[in-house]
């Protein structure tokens, strides 16, 4: 029943959310490995958190024995009802002692990528020397390769107040440029590089009304100087 259950193609849409929710209530939903997840397909886990699909595709955090690993979806899938506890990473009992006992050979699982973003798994047999009951316990270990983290996110702002434009720079939560003073034409520059039309629309706005402000106070100025030149022309005529 449970080979059966792991042809499926992966946790839906649906399901993720309602492990969401049952995760949020406190509890950790069951899961069972499909065949994407190679050795263990068929076992059952228990999901222990959901990271960010944006950094990873194996985002979902499975605890499978003493182990906490993370998947993708394709790797899980709901178990169908009924499905015993036989299926779980079971803690190993002490084994009664004997005087010696033929050993069991050691399986390594390790999931490496490939092209497809599929993982096969690679079963190495290692034939050990014989050894006491108490040590011939198989020992079952599953490698994963983390992702590192990739560098914070870089942010610049461009930003216009009192008739002022001003950049700024950061990464993640530090400041690499505190925001400092830029001439309009340098800030047009910037904005050009920009393909968005309510970016180009809000800032032709801006410019439109700094220079109805600066022709008005230059023909406030104008008006002033006529002013000016008329009162000077008065003088000479009288002198």
């Amino acid at each position: 029943m449970a080979a059966a259950h792991t042809a499926a193609s992966g946790l839906s849409d649906e399901e993720l959310e309602h492990i969401r929710d049952t995760l949020a209530g406190g509890r950790k939903p069951k899961v069972m490995f499909t065949e994407s997840a190679g050795q263990i397909a068929g076992q059952l886990g228990q999901v222990v958190e959901l990271t960010d699909p944006a950094v990873s595709d194996e985002w979902v955090v499975v605890r499978f024995g003493r182990d906490e690993l993370p998947f993708s979806p394709a790797d899980l899938a709901v178990p169908p009802k009924g499905a015993g506890r036989r299926a779980e990473a079971k803690p190993e009992q002490e084994p009664e002692p004997v005087a010696q006992v033929a050993p069991e050979p050691e399986f390594k699982v390790v999931r490496s990528p490939v092209a497809a973003l599929r993982e096969e798994v690679a079963v190495t047999t290692v034939e050990t020397p014989p050894v006491s009951a108490a040590e011939a316990r198989p020992a079952k270990k599953v490698a994963k390769a983390v992702r590192p983290k990739g560098p914070a996110g870089l942010t610049v702002t461009l930003a216009y107040a009192d008739g002022e434009w001003t950049v700024a720079a950061s990464q993640g939560t530090k400041a690499l440029a505190k925001p400092y003073v830029i001439k309009p034409a340098e800030a047009l520059k910037m904005v050009a590089l920009i393909d968005v039309p309510g970016v180009h629309e809000a800032v032709e706005q801006i410019m439109s009304a700094e220079r109805a402000e600066a022709e008005q106070q230059a023909e406030k100025l104008r008006a002033e100087l006529a002013e000016i030149e008329a009162r000077l022309a008065e003088l000479r005529d009288a002198g």
